[in-house]
């Protein structure tokens, strides 16, 4: 996954019972339009869903999105079944309601980035370009 060609491919996803995706829409378009493949999950997804659908569309980094306040839960449920399936080097970032307290935590379980309320698209595109595989030719 990190020596593919071709543009970036990211999974966008929104696990648990979180019923609001508007943001997720929003940074799954704003990535469209900086010229990245985009698989977006749609809501209420598992993280088994989540990592299958990463696996099989060959995706570089997932996003999740939660705002259910089970992103501790969830975030190390991605991670670890993206070891277990010998996926690791997919790369996982996220936001949404997400405590500052939290993050250090998450950071040390393997989630790359969070981005919180605030955070601009164009951050988190430059971000994902930055630190996601680089396309052919860049």
């Amino acid at each position: 996954m990190g020596v593919a060609a071709g543009p970036i491919r990211v999974v966008v996803a929104k696990p648990g019972l979180d019923g609001h995706d508007r943001g997720a829409k929003v940074i799954a378009r704003a990535l469209r339009d900086a010229g990245m493949e985009v698989i977006y999950t749609g809501l209420h997804q598992t993280p088994e869903q989540i990592v299958g659908t990463a696996i099989q569309e060959d995706a570089d980094a997932i996003g999740l999105s939660i705002l259910s306040g089970a992103h501790n839960t969830l975030f190390a449920a991605v991670i670890e079944l993206l070891k277990e399936r010998d996926a690791a080097d997919i790369l996982v970032f996220g936001g949404g309601i997400i405590p500052e307290a939290d993050i250090p935590l998450l950071k040390e379980k393997g989630v790359a980035e969070i981005f919180t309320p605030g955070a601009t698209t164009t951050s988190i595109v430059e971000w994902v370009r930055t630190n996601v595989r680089q396309p052919a030719g860049a």
